[in-house]
Order: C-alpha cells, then structure tokens, then sequence
C-alpha cells in the first residue's frame, strides 16, 4: 500500500456546468450559502477571488465535525474549466503531507459533469484514503444544484 493516492469521482448535474466553474473559479464564497451545512465559510485570506495563487480559507464540517483549510488557488482554467486548490494548512494536514484538489466541469450538449479528483500523500501507511472528502464534495455538488434549480 503506497502513502502517494488519487480518489476521484465525477457526477451528473442537471444545471449549467459553466454556472458551476463560475462559483468555484471566481465566488467560492458563495458557496456557504448554497450548502450550509457542509460549508459554512470561505473567506479571503490574501489575493483576490477569482485569481490563481489567491489564499482562501474553508470552514466546513465532516461527520459533524468543524474543520479548516487553508488553500491556495494553484490555477484557474477558464477554457478546460477546472480549478486546482493546494492545502497549505489545516485540519487535512494532520493525516496528509500534500493534498491538492481539483474540480472539473464538462459541458457536451445538454450534458453537464462535475469531476473532483484528490491528489495526496499519506503521512504513513496508517491513514486510510480521504474517501469522507469526495463525500463532502459529492454532498456540496448536489445542494449547489439544487440551489441552482428552477423553483
């Protein structure tokens, strides 16, 4: 078993994919309000949003539990519409060396997906995948298109 792993998961969604690059390339501090209880802040730290190497701080919770992340925004992709986050603190870095997360949106006709993948390095053999974190991502996805759909 190896300490370096990649998770990744893609969904459907039923809303518009460039909607969805737009609030995590450029105002991921919406989120909190689409997912309350899975995110409940992401402030700006230092830089700007919507700018690669900007710092932002997440406030979210897993299993009920509060947690924080520091991130820097490794790259905005406007053409392939991805953005590349990088843990620089936080809660994550007492299991992982590195961890570095990447949300993907593909727009083919009518047809929207959302592709999270986790990049990371163990601290040892003894901590198990971060398989809670797609969880979470899967979990704020669905709420943000909900929140997204027609009422």
């Amino acid at each position: 078993m190896g300490l370096i792993g990649k998770l990744i998961c893609q969904t459907s969604i039923k809303t518009d994919g460039d909607v969805f690059h737009e609030i995590f390339g450029s105002r991921p501090h919406h989120v909190q309000t689409m997912t309350p209880e899975n995110v409940q802040g992401c402030d700006l730290h230092e830089g700007e949003f919507g700018k690669a190497g900007s710092i932002v701080i997440w406030k979210y919770s897993i299993d009920g539990k509060q947690m924080v992340a520091k991130e820097r925004v490794e790259s905005i992709d406007e053409e392939e519409k991805q953005v590349t986050f990088k843990v620089i603190e936080g809660d994550v870095l007492e299991s992982f060396k590195i961890f570095v997360m990447s949300i993907h949106v593909d727009t083919s006709g009518l047809d929207h997906f959302v592709t999270w993948s986790f990049d990371y390095e163990k601290l040892d053999e003894s901590v198990k995948d971060p398989t809670e974190y797609l969880d979470l991502v899967l979990r704020v996805t669905k709420d943000i298109e909900t929140h997204h759909l027609p009422k």
